[in-house]
């Protein structure tokens, strides 16, 4: 029979129980039962009870054992063992360390800033280097806002996506467009790719409901740093201009090349080229996580301006106050420095 580690039953528990009332050996009863003796005498020696500890209402069931034992002798019983495994069990995957009221009260108002568990759980060790109870891992903190003790706070209204639930995060597809002299995200350079050199950025759309317009959003890769732009359309006329206007204000050395999706409003992209220089490379059909880091910051932007919403009454003002949140808000890939801070330091270089 298999000995692999399995979690006990109270069917196991009352045949532990008889047959160690018997004297059988934990070897013996283990493998009964197909499992390792080890999980036999681990069992006896957590879940086994003390007699005079017995509770009144258990005497009369009790009586005949502690009448024929040594008072000191502990006893094994199937129902008081499957109780404080059940204990035991509710109790196990809590997250401890938000029983911290500093923690809890740091926590909470990061939460309400917008900051994402991996940001708060990231800054603590920067705020707080010598106070080892200001930790807390990632996972820990979402456990901790779905518990259901934590349910009446509802903190995952202030989570990036809201969900109630947590669910796997899903990109979402580009659509095929050919332009004229399109280059192909497999002929950009591979200083690009590794995030080496500064100054160069990934660039898409996020549209509003109805006819509502547009925002034309970029990142630069290296920093993480986002820009944004309110257009009165997704065409490709004001796009170009938005990035014209937009990457013209910074220094040569921060706007080296742009990677953008297949989509209709960078049908432009070689004006961009003639006016600055600037060469766009296009990223395959479908493939949104060649572009990831523009991907996820439209998300971050999404907090603000959830799908379905208008922009006709969103000002530039109001976008860039968005944007400004977004960038001075820690990433861990940045050793927990804000996109903000990288950015000026690297365009000031």
């Amino acid at each position: 029979m298999s000995t692999h580690y399995r979690h006990l039953t109270l069917d196991d528990r009352i045949e532990i129980e008889l047959r160690h009332e018997q004297g059988e050996s934990n070897a013996k009863i283990a493998r009964r039962l197909g499992v390792h003796r080890s999980t036999i005498s681990r069992e006896l020696r957590r879940n086994s009870w003390q007699p005079e500890h017995d509770h009144a209402n258990l005497r009369p069931y009790l009586r005949n054992k502690l009448d024929t034992r040594n008072r000191h002798e502990r006893l094994y019983l199937a129902g008081q063992a499957q109780l404080h495994a059940d204990q035991r069990q509710a109790r196990s995957h809590q997250p401890y360390l938000m029983t911290y009221d500093q923690l809890v009260d740091w926590v909470i108002t990061q939460l309400r800033r917008g900051w994402t568990p991996e940001e708060i759980s990231g800054r603590l060790a920067v705020e707080f280097p010598d106070d080892g109870r200001m930790r807390v891992s990632v996972e820990t903190l979402y456990a901790w806002i779905y518990s259901p003790a934590q349910q009446h706070r509802a903190l995952w209204q202030y989570l990036t996506r809201g969900h109630k639930k947590r669910r796997r995060k899903r990109g979402r597809n580009v659509h095929r467009e050919r332009f004229k002299w399109r280059i192909s995200i497999h002929d950009r350079p591979a200083v690009i790719e590794d995030r080496r050199q500064f100054g160069h950025w990934e660039s898409d759309s996020v549209i509003g409901a109805g006819s509502s317009g547009g925002i034309h959003t970029t990142v630069e890769r290296m920093s993480r740093y986002l820009q944004a732009v309110k257009i009165p359309q997704v065409a490709a006329r004001p796009t170009v201009d938005a990035q014209i206007g937009l990457y013209s204000a910074f220094p040569a050395h921060a706007v080296r090349a742009v990677t953008a999706d297949n989509g209709s409003e960078f049908a432009f992209h070689y004006e961009l080229a003639d006016a600055l220089a600037v060469p766009t490379y296009f990223a395959d059909p479908y493939s949104a996580y060649q572009r990831g880091s523009n991907e996820h910051f439209n998300g971050r932007l999404r907090r603000y301006l959830p799908k379905g919403t208008s922009f006709d009454d969103l000002t530039q003002d109001e976008l860039d106050e968005f944007v400004h949140e977004i960038n001075n808000r820690p990433r861990k890939i940045l050793g927990w420095a804000t996109p903000a801070e990288v950015f000026q330091e690297l365009s000031s270089g």
